[in-house]
C-alpha cells in the first residue's frame, strides 16, 4: 500500500458569486491575480514549498478553465507516478448522484482517493485564497499538542468578526468554543479555512455525519468532533492572508502588490509563487507610453499611460488611453484616447475608442448592490463596450454591448448591462 505522512485536499469547486460577473464562466480559484498568476496558484505553490507532494483538487463549477490552467501539475513539480495533483470532480455512483453538496460532503465523497494513500494527517484547503504558509510547520505544532484537528486561525478586525468561523482558545492553544459566523462574535481569532485532521478522526466524522445535508467542516465536523472529546487547537498564522471573495477584497489585494513595500511579495526566492507559464512575447513599452507603480505582464503592449495599476500578459493598451488604479486582465484591449478610472476588466474584453469608465460619483448598484459596490466599474471577460460611451461607478458590464444600450452614450453610476444567454439583453 501507499503510505504518505500527510495529503492535501483542496476546495475548488466554489462559484464565487461575490465577485459577480469576473466569474460567469469561470470558477474563482481561475480568476486572474497579479497580472501572471491564477488565484488557485497561490495554495498549490504553498503545498510543493511545504513538502506535500499528494494534492487532490476538487472541482464542480465551471471546472474547464481550472483544469486546464492545473494540467498534470507540472509548474508546481506535481506531476509525480505515485502522489502528485488529482482533479476530482463529482462523480456518478450506483443508485445516485450527487454534486459536492458542502465542504465536508465534497471530501466524504472522496474517501476512497484519501484511502489509497493511507495517510497520517490530511491537510484541507481553501482553493480561492492569497497567502504564504509553511504547512510543515503548522503539522509540527499539531503533532506537539498531540492534537485531533489544528485549525489556522488570524485575529481579524471585531467588526469584520461575523464573516468568519471564530474560536476562543485557553492558555494552551486548545479551543474551548466555536462560533460559524456569529452575530454576536465573542472573539477575533477567525478560522483560516485550514484544517490538518489525524486521519482517523476525519474519516470516522464523516462516515459518522454522512447523512446530513450540505455537510459543511464549520458547521457541523469541527461541532460534532469537539462535542465528542477531541482535542481541538488553533494554530495561530501572523503572516499575510487575504480572502478575495469580494471585488473590493479582490481590488485591494491585487492594489497591495504595487505598493513601494508590498506587504505581500511576488518577488522573494525563498518562497516562490508558480503557474503555468504561456508562450508569449515580451513586453512591450512604447516611446508614447508613460508608466509608474505598476505590474506589468509578459506580452503585454503599453502606448498609452498607466498608472498605479496591474496589467495582464498580452494585455494591449493604445496610444492616448490612460489607465488609472485598475485591473486589466489578460488578452484585454483598451482603444486608443480611452479612460480607464478603478476598473476590474477581464480576460478578453474590448474597451472602444475614447470610451471612459469610473467617473461620476457614487451610486448603490441597482442590480446587485451587495456585490457591485466600492466604486469599481466591472467589466466581464469577452465583454465589448463600445467607443465614446461614458460609464460610473459601482458599474457591471458583461457580454457584447452596443452603442445603443447606453441610452445618451452613457451607464450612470450603480447601472448595469448584462447579456448572456439567460439574461440577455437585460440592464439596469
Amino acid at each position: 500500500m501507499i503510505k504518505k505522512e500527510m495529503i492535501a485536499m483542496l476546495l475548488a469547486g466554489g462559484q464565487g458569486s461575490r465577485l459577480g460577473v469576473l466569474t460567469d464562466n469561470v470558477a474563482k480559484p481561475a480568476v486572474s491575480f497579479g497580472g501572471k498568476y491564477r488565484i488557485i496558484d497561490f495554495p498549490l505553490s504553498n503545498c510543493i514549498n511545504s513538502g506535500i507532494d499528494t494534492v487532490g483538487v476538487l472541482t464542480q463549477y465551471r471546472p474547464l478553465r481550472l483544469n486546464t490552467h492545473i494540467g498534470i501539475g507540472i509548474p508546481w513539480d506535481l506531476d509525480r507516478n505515485v502522489g502528485g495533483v488529482t482533479v476530482l470532480p463529482p462523480f456518478e455512483k450506483i443508485g445516485n448522484t450527487d454534486w459536492y453538496t458542502g465542504t465536508a460532503n465534497a471530501i466524504y465523497q472522496n474517501l476512497e482517493f484519501m484511502e489509497q494513500y493511507n495517510p497520517d494527517y490530511v491537510l484541507i484547503l481553501s482553493g480561492d485564497h492569497i497567502y504564504k504558509m509553511d504547512y510543515e510547520v503548522m503539522l509540527d505544532y499539531h503533532k506537539a499538542n498531540k492534537a485531533d484537528i489544528t485549525l489556522a486561525v488570524m485575529p481579524v478586525p471585531i467588526e469584520e468578526a461575523s464573516r468568519f468561523g471564530i474560536m476562543v482558545t485557553d492558555e494552551t492553544g486548545r479551543i474551548t468554543e466555536f462560533q460559524e459566523k456569529p452575530e454576536h462574535p465573542v472573539s477575533n481569532l477567525a478560522s483560516m479555512g485550514i484544517y490538518i485532521f489525524s486521519w482517523p478522526v476525519l474519516k470516522s466524522a464523516l462516515i459518522a455525519l454522512r447523512e446530513q445535508s450540505n455537510l459543511d467542516f464549520g458547521k457541523h465536523v469541527l461541532p460534532y468532533c469537539r462535542e465528542n472529546g477531541k482535542r481541538l487547537f488553533a494554530y495561530e498564522f501572523n503572516g499575510y492572508w487575504k480572502d478575495v471573495g469580494t471585488l473590493g477584497s479582490y481590488w485591494q489585494a491585487n492594489m497591495e502588490l504595487i505598493d513601494v513595500i508590498p506587504e505581500f511579495n511576488l518577488y522573494e526566492e525563498f518562497w516562490k509563487i508558480y503557474t503555468r507559464g504561456d508562450i508569449v512575447t515580451p513586453d512591450y513599452i512604447a516611446e508614447t507610453a508613460v508608466v509608474d507603480r505598476c505590474v506589468i505582464g509578459e506580452g503585454a503592449e503599453i502606448y498609452g499611460e498607466v498608472h498605479n495599476s496591474v496589467i495582464g500578459p498580452a494585455v494591449r493598451i493604445s496610444e492616448g488611453a490612460v489607465v488609472r488604479d485598475s485591473i486589466i486582465m489578460q488578452d484585454a484591449y483598451i482603444g486608443s484616447g480611452a479612460e480607464i478610472n478603478r476598473a476590474i476588466i477581464a480576460q478578453n474584453a474590448v474597451i472602444g475608442d475614447h470610451a471612459v469608465l469610473g467617473i461620476g460619483e457614487d451610486a448603490p448598484n441597482v442590480y446587485n448592490r451587495s456585490v457591485y459596490s466600492y466604486g469599481l466599474v466591472t467589466v466581464g471577460e469577452n465583454s465589448v463596450i463600445p467607443s465614446d460611451v461614458r460609464i460610473g461607478r459601482n458599474t457591471a458590464i458583461l457580454g457584447e454591448t452596443l452603442a445603443e444600450d447606453y441610452p445618451g452614450g452613457e451607464l450612470p453610476s450603480g447601472g448595469a448591462i448584462i447579456k448572456t444567454e439567460e439574461k440577455d439583453g437585460e440592464s439596469a
